[in-house]
């Protein structure tokens, strides 16, 4: 599957991804289509086998603080939105941890990875060993090689505890950790904690991946121990270099030889209707991860240019376009105006030398406007959001109304980014440039290369 790795109509952010037996699990939050706020009141479990990760199949519906037509409610205390769960297990049983907005968090039971999960309790503390006030903002869970287990949560400020591995629930008395990664004042924002805390142990290092007061990023800490202090080290992806910023949220799993940091991305114009995407990362010997880029590519090598791509897979996307839902089979790039650019990595167009030309040809809606999209590959994107150093290989002239547009367009082979960026023909009349300026040309819905 490409990014979004999971069907295109699914919403699952915050996706904490863990591999129990020969699957990888992805739990994270369900975002509502059209919703102005976060979350739903259920959780949802996908997950895939770890030797065949372009295939997720639905477990259903895990957990629930509202009933449905299917479903009663799972808690007692609360019929709140449910936010970035985590889970863990612990002598064959499988824990989750729920984050309940505005009401205390709680801890459930499974005898299954998918759940359903049962609850078991809130979590239990005397009153000077909890922080968060009991919500456990965001928590992660980390059962270290020992048994012990410990959770880390927070909101603008980090928090740890330990928790009895026996109960899985109960705060060990005189556990409690504050600022467990630096957030003091005179801190750079970009180091400093957010929230969407989530441990993880690799080799005899500690490393907490977490979201910082500044920007759209995942950043990392690591420590020696559990209980930290935990360093800043960097961080691994930013989703608000080329596209609609937002919270981000997301972790580090290992599948195989290969690790993977799994994330968000916004859709709708909205900062919620977030969908799990992930990338490849590397980890070097001395702990460090080098930043990587958004790609279109999921847990595929590359894309075929020759199979038509859907445009909502766009990993860049600047000027104001952005994807939206019109219905549930139909997702394009709308608000598509002058100087917009919509960008996927990477194409992989092969060997065949033979083939000077091809042609391109592309699915609109049309919204009034005349204009072009140039089609551009590769190139890379400056601190001012600008695209340097691509090179056009064609231009799509755009008629006014819905259709299917077609151009030759430069032969090319290889492994390349592909760029769309759009242009506004501006009539010659002064007033009706000005009418025009700054209009939607188009929405995009999707496109193909032919030979």
């Amino acid at each position: 599957m490409a990014n979004p790795f999971l069907p295109l109509w699914e919403y699952i952010p915050d996706g904490e991804p863990r591999q129990f037996g020969d699957r990888v699990y992805i739990y994270g939050s369900h975002d509502r289509f059209g919703c102005g706020d976060f979350c739903d009141y259920k959780l949802k479990v996908w997950s895939a086998p770890v030797d065949d990760l372009n295939h997720w199949t639905c477990h259903g519906h895990a957990f629930h603080t509202r009933p449905d037509t299917d479903h009663p409610s799972s808690v007692p205390h609360t019929d709140h939105e449910l936010y970035a769960p985590d889970v863990v297990e612990k002598d064959g049983k499988y824990y989750l941890y729920t984050y309940i907005l505005g009401a205390k968090g709680c801890v459930s039971v499974s005898d299954r990875p998918e759940g359903p999960f049962q609850f078991l309790s809130t979590y239990a503390y005397a009153p000077e060993d909890g922080g968060d006030e009991g919500i456990f903002n965001d928590v992660g869970v980390l059962v270290d090689d020992d048994g012990r287990v410990y959770c880390y949560y927070g909101f603008e400020h980090s928090h740890m505890n330990e928790l009895d591995p026996k109960s899985m629930y109960r705060v060990l008395p005189g556990s409690l950790r504050h600022h467990v990664i630096d957030d003091r004042e005179d801190v750079p924002p970009e180091q400093r904690f957010f929230e969407a805390s989530s441990p993880r142990k690799i080799g005899d290092t500690y490393y907490l991946i977490y979201s910082p007061r500044k920007g759209s990023r995942l950043a990392y800490a690591t420590s020696a121990s559990p209980t930290g202090p935990f360093v800043y080290r960097g961080y691994i992806i930013d989703n608000g270099v080329s596209y609609p910023a937002g919270n981000d949220h997301g972790s580090l799993c290992r599948i195989g030889d290969q690790w993977y940091i799994f994330y968000h991305r916004m859709t709708n114009h909205s900062i919620s209707s977030r969908r799990a995407c992930v990338e490849k990362v590397t980890i070097l010997p001395d702990g460090t991860i080098p930043p990587v880029e958004m790609t279109s590519l999921g847990f595929q090598e590359s894309l075929n240019p020759y199979e038509i791509t859907k445009a909502e897979i766009a990993c860049v996307l600047t000027g104001g376009c952005f994807v939206t839902e019109l219905d549930l089979f139909t997702r394009p790039v709308t608000n598509v105006s002058d100087r917009c650019i919509l960008g996927y990595r990477y194409f992989d167009f092969g060997v065949d030398e033979s083939t000077h030309t091809m042609e391109f040809a592309v699915k609109i809606r049309g919204r009034g406007c005349r204009g072009c999209l140039h089609v551009l590959v590769d190139g890379t994107f400056n601190e001012q959001g600008e695209l340097e150093g691509a090179r056009e290989i064609g231009c799509v002239q755009l008629g006014l109304g819905d259709g299917i547009y077609r151009a030759r367009v430069e032969g090319i082979t290889g492994r390349h980014a592909l760029f769309l960026q759009a242009e506004l023909d501006r009539p010659q009349n002064t007033w009706m440039t000005n009418f025009f300026e700054g209009r939607s040309i188009c929405e995009v819905e999707e496109f193909v290369f032919l030979k």
